[in-house]
């Protein structure tokens, strides 16, 4: 910006639209072109820089056109003293002495235009553009947003808007209007504004010629600004706006994450047990709610008891317990909506008559439904003796909501964890029955049947068909134990090499005559160790019990996991969605549940099976969803 927007005592144009000039020349011949002019409707004369001053003084002049070359003082030193006075009056200089290091000079010094006498003929028309261009640029500046003001190099002001008259006289402490305000020191108004970064960036400004940009809290007028400032030679424009909003709601959003971040760590600590991460999230809310008191609790029959209360009273403590009917809670769990209650009495009159109000004097009320199952279990809330000065802010009713939505979900994982806890231990139990209760007899009946062969002088297909029962036997409480087992055990995934882990299972299957084909078995795959192998065994066996004794099976690496297939019958479309069920089988060996066990292992991994057929109509088995390398 080469000059700072400036404005001085008199107005931009002739408030009645007539247009004066005046014309200062030692010879004081006024140029034809100027007085034929449309836009011009008189044209005041002096000879001389003081005469011309005097004039401004006491005339409404709406335009200067002067001479370089002047008696006493030239065109620039009047230039310069025009400016001292009225900035923004529009000035040209027309001379016929001049070239254009004096016409840079002019434009420097604050001239509105330079014209060389050979181009008279123009003149009339200069300067009506001049007057037009300035007084269109004061309605623009008069209609700007942002605050705006303009100062001289000694600081003084020599523009400002209706929007920065605002704001200064309110720095200032006292009411003037935007003229009167033009011609005092900035600095002398407003003392306060020394010594801070506004007085520091805008002389930084005027010293560097450079412009300066940023955002200050102004302490008198409780005030956040952001500023930008433009220097020049001959002063500063100063554009600010008030951002004392915009600052606020930065400040809200750093404080919501602040809290939010405070609330994760509070929730992620895996060293804190549950009560402990509740005693703290109430804490929290009430801190940011400004409530004396907060409180999870659990909803018996018709009774309401405090599981985790925070009240400095005293007055209710941890394991109380009211009539549900009683309580403000009621109404959230009856809605199954969060109830909110900046004021009791004025908000839901209806439960003034209730003991929640009555007798424990409860006057302000926030809280949510605790979910589990389906079904309202509590309330997590938050409330006072005292009624709030302002209502309870959509953020601070969303906090308690998601504080109760993290409870409810915790409440209902630990229910889930409970019930699976008591799954697991029957079928320890039922491991333990089938280990020892089962085994033991068959272990026994098996020595015995030894015994029995050798003195057993009937047809020996019987006693054959006695030990393959029991083999059978022993074969189903094996398979049970691995079902039992598979839906507890952890799983911790490791490397294997494909083919590394399908010859260990098919070793373990003892098929001799049966041939296994491992395609491209260097492949890693990650699975629990023994999860995996087991998993092996049995897709590989099912191929042996189906496909028969001389099979040929084989495993290869999938882009995201493996497969199994051999050469046997294949598994109809229509069965392949029951071929995982438990006690499912189509062979006589076959005890129903090696790939219910299949199953419950993928399940474990997160992997998945596809049952399809090879290109000879046998089985295969894709597993997908695996981790491979």
């Amino acid at each position: 910006m080469e000059n700072p927007v400036v404005v001085g005592e008199r107005p931009l144009t002739a408030t009645d639209g007539r247009v004066r000039v005046l014309y200062v020349d030692g010879a004081a011949t006024v140029p034809e072109s100027l007085r034929a002019a449309d836009a011009i409707d008189e044209v005041l004369t002096c000879g001389a820089v003081d005469d011309a001053l005097a004039t401004l003084a006491a005339e409404r002049v709406d335009c200067v056109v002067s001479e370089y070359t002047l008696p006493g003082r030239d065109g620039l030193a009047f230039l310069r003293a025009v400016r001292d006075r009225w900035p923004r009056l529009p000035f040209v200089l027309f001379t016929g002495d001049g070239d254009e290091a004096l016409a840079s000079e002019a434009i420097g010094a604050g001239a509105t235009d330079y014209l060389p006498r050979e181009r008279a003929g123009a003149l009339g028309d200069r300067v009506a553009a001049a007057v037009t261009d300035t007084a269109e640029q004061g309605a623009i500046l008069g209609r700007m947003t942002d605050a705006f003001f303009a100062v001289d190099t000694a600081w003084q002001f020599t523009y400002v808007n209706e929007r920065g008259r605002d704001v200064l006289c309110e720095a200032i402490g006292e009411s003037y209007t935007t003229a009167e305000l033009l011609g005092r020191s900035i600095w002398d108004e407003i003392p306060s504004a020394v010594d801070t970064e506004f007085y520091d960036a805008y002389h930084r400004a005027m010293d560097d010629q450079e412009a300066v940009s940023f955002e200050e809290y102004y302490e008198p007028t409780e005030t956040w600004f952001e500023v930008r400032a433009y220097p020049s030679p001959t002063g500063l424009s100063v554009y600010f706006t008030d951002v004392t909003a915009r600052k606020a709601r930065e400040e809200e959003l750093a404080e919501r994450d602040r809290v939010l971040r405070e609330v994760y760590q509070v929730i992620a600590d895996k060293d804190r047990a549950f009560e402990e991460k509740v005693d703290e999230l109430l804490r929290l809310g009430r801190d940011l709610l400004g409530t004396d008191c907060a409180a999870l609790s659990n909803i018996e029959g018709e009774d309401y008891v405090f599981e985790l209360v925070h009240d400095p009273s005293g007055e209710t403590t941890s394991g109380d317990v009211v009539p549900l009917g009683a309580t403000n809670c009621e109404r959230a769990v009856v809605t199954e909506e969060t109830l909110v209650l900046a004021d009791v009495a004025d908000d839901a009159p209806e439960l003034t008559d209730r003991a929640g109000f009555t007798e424990m004097g409860i006057s302000c009320y926030l809280g949510t439904p605790v979910w589990v199952d389906g079904e309202v279990e509590g309330t997590f809330c938050f409330f006072d003796t005292e009624p709030r000065d302002s209502v309870f802010t959509d953020w601070e009713v969303t906090l308690v909501d998601l504080l109760g939505n993290w409870v409810s979900y915790e409440q209902e994982r630990e229910r889930r964890a409970e019930q699976l806890t008591r799954e697991r231990n029957r079928l320890d139990d039922f491991a333990t029955l089938v280990s020892h209760d089962l085994r033991n007899p068959l272990t026994v009946a098996l020595g015995r049947l030894d015994i029995v062969r050798e003195g057993y002088d009937g047809d020996p297909a019987h006693v054959d068909t006695i030990e393959a029962s029991l083999e059978r036997m022993d074969t189903l409480i094996e398979d049970l134990l691995v079902l039992s087992r598979s839906g507890t055990q952890s799983v911790e995934p490791e490397p294997h090499v494909l083919r590394a882990v399908a010859t260990a299972a098919w070793e373990a299957t003892g098929t001799d005559a049966a041939t296994l084909r491992v395609a491209d078995g260097d492949t890693t795959i990650y699975g629990d160790p023994v999860s995996t192998q087991q998993l092996f065994e049995n897709l590989l066996r099912n191929s042996v019990e189906h496909g028969g004794r001389d099979v040929t099976v084989e495993v290869g690496p999938l882009a995201d996991g493996f497969y199994v297939a051999d050469d046997g019958p294949g598994v109809p479309a229509d069965e392949r969605d029951r071929i995982f069920e438990s006690g499912y089988t189509t062979s006589d060996e076959g005890t129903g549940f090696g790939l219910r066990i299949v199953r419950e292992i993928l399940d474990a991994h997160g992997w998945t099976v596809t049952v399809t057929e090879t290109d000879a109509g046998g089985a295969r088995f894709e597993i997908t969803d695996v981790r491979v390398e």
